[in-house]
């Protein structure tokens, strides 16, 4: 499995971003565009996964994220890993998007 930091992430153009964490972890911040398939959610969601490109993984801090992008791999999906997560992505000062309470 291959891993990406925030900053390579945030460079790419047109990418899928799966955001692993729960529901509530989504609302507070999230990278614009992901997708939420929580991690306990992820194996019934798996038709709901892109595969005719790379798929990015994000979590909090990259364990949860880890474990989802290794997941999608032995299912044939190509996922890279994003290491420090959401609180790296923050941290850096990049764009978030928040849900309306």
């Amino acid at each position: 499995m291959t891993d990406i930091s925030v900053t390579e992430l945030a460079a790419l153009n047109d990418t899928v971003v799966i955001d692993v964490r729960e529901p509530w972890e989504f609302a507070a911040g999230h990278a614009d565009g992901a997708i939420l398939i929580p991690l306990g959610e992820l194996s019934e969601r798996l038709a709901e996964v892109p595969r005719d490109d790379t798929v990015y993984v994000i979590c909090a801090a990259g364990g949860r994220s880890q474990k989802g992008a290794a997941f999608l791999e032995w299912n044939g999906v190509e996922a890279v890993n994003v290491t420090g997560g959401m609180t790296a992505w923050q941290q850096a000062g990049l764009p978030t998007v928040q849900d309306a309470a």
